[in-house]
């Protein structure tokens, strides 16, 4: 398998050769915008078709020519028209460029390859091993790269499931098949110097590279690449709205590209970036220290609000049925006003089983009964007003 980067290098070399690369690699994980780079690097006009939206015939459709002389007569069978061919757009636009710009490498991206039905495939035979289609030749500057997902038969690539033809063998042994594979140090490179993939999403990628392309995640929707690029464009153009409708909207948001799972974790990390405090920054050390207790009492309250939310979702990693977790919680929750503390303690009732939990620990630890015994005034004094 090859990364981002040491395919940049690779294919250029393929194509130099005379060769036509195969690019085999999950849905998402970037080979378009490696084409493209290619595309630039070797300061070539790229060119795409897309063959899963294609249809037989597309390609080159028989047309029958409207002059008189297109027509041939016979003796004793008629008139037969002379069929010529009227070929796709891209086809014409790649041979005009082409006579245009002789000297300039053309790439032929033909992407989802493997996606299009066995009719299509089978039409684009001789454009990929013969390079031609009826009379027509491609000129010797234009390279064909081919991008495929990953198919059963595929070594390495046992257990996919997506919905393919699989390939001619004439198609498998005339092409040099290169897989990809989702490198995040390469791909935070590609984000960086994209410029419009946003700082948290970087962040979030640097502390969780798992989160890239992970292996195990929900069977719906699901982290790639180009989902977290999607992530990122999003977010800038939810930031245009209110605060209140960004924190409405953003998990939502989130979900439909990442999926339930790393949504609801992306959407904490991204509550904790905007509040400035995280929930090891809370928790470490021997006691909380003041600068942590300064940042919280000088935050506003939605940001509170937010800190202490975070801190909730994370119960399972630091369980307030801990004393030492329980009297930081406790601390903080002392600092908000009134109204936001009734807040807090509605939002941990929604933890299942936390409640008694809490109980139980508080038995036998001083700072978990402090923590319980101030939850039991918040609820009461709410309760009577």
């Amino acid at each position: 398998m090859l990364s981002f980067q040491e395919l940049v290098t690779a294919i250029p070399v393929v194509l130099k050769a005379g060769n036509v690369p195969a690019i085999v690699g999950e849905a998402g994980i970037g080979k378009s915008a490696l084409v493209q780079t290619v595309a630039e690097k070797m300061n070539a006009k790229l060119f795409t078709t897309v063959v899963s939206l294609s249809e037989k015939g597309d390609l080159a459709i028989p047309i029958p020519p409207m002059t008189e002389k297109a027509f041939v007569k016979t003796s004793a069978y008629g008139e037969l028209a002379d069929v010529k061919f009227g070929y796709t757009h891209t086809l014409i636009e790649i041979i005009q460029w082409a006579q245009a710009h002789p000297q300039q490498p053309i790439i032929w991206f033909l992407d989802e390859f493997n996606r299009g039905t066995q009719a299509v495939q089978s039409e684009l035979m001789n454009l990929v091993l013969q390079r031609q289609i009826n009379s027509l030749r491609l000129p010797d500057q234009v390279h064909m790269v081919l991008a495929e997902n990953p198919d059963a038969t595929m070594a390495g690539f046992e257990t996919s499931d997506y919905g393919v033809t699989v390939g001619d063998a004439a198609i498998n042994d005339r092409t040099v098949r290169l897989v990809m594979q989702a490198d995040v140090s390469d791909w935070l490179q590609w984000a960086k110097s994209k410029g419009n993939i946003i700082g948290s999403v970087q962040r979030f990628i640097e502390e969780n590279p798992q989160q890239l392309a992970p292996k195990e995640h929900d069977d719906d929707l699901y982290p790639t690449p180009r989902a977290w690029e999607r992530v990122s464009s999003n977010l800038q153009a939810l930031g245009e709205l209110p605060a209140d409708e960004q924190q409405r909207l953003r998990l939502d948001l989130l979900q439909g590209d990442l999926g339930v799972t790393v949504g609801q974790s992306f959407e904490q990390f991204v509550r904790q970036q905007t509040a400035g405090l995280t929930a090891q920054e809370i928790y470490a050390g021997d006691t909380l220290k003041p600068a942590v207790a300064q940042i919280f009492n000088e935050a506003g309250i939605d940001q509170q609000q937010s800190i202490m939310n975070s801190l909730i979702q994370q119960t399972d990693t630091y369980p307030l049925t801990d004393g030492t977790y329980a009297s930081r919680f406790t601390t903080l929750l002392n600092l908000m006003p009134v109204d936001a503390q009734f807040a807090v303690a509605l939002k941990l009732t929604e933890v299942p089983d936390l409640l008694e939990r809490l109980y139980q620990a508080a038995q036998e630890t001083p700072l978990v009964k402090q923590l319980y015994d101030q939850l039991t005034a918040i609820g009461l004094k709410n309760n009577v007003n």
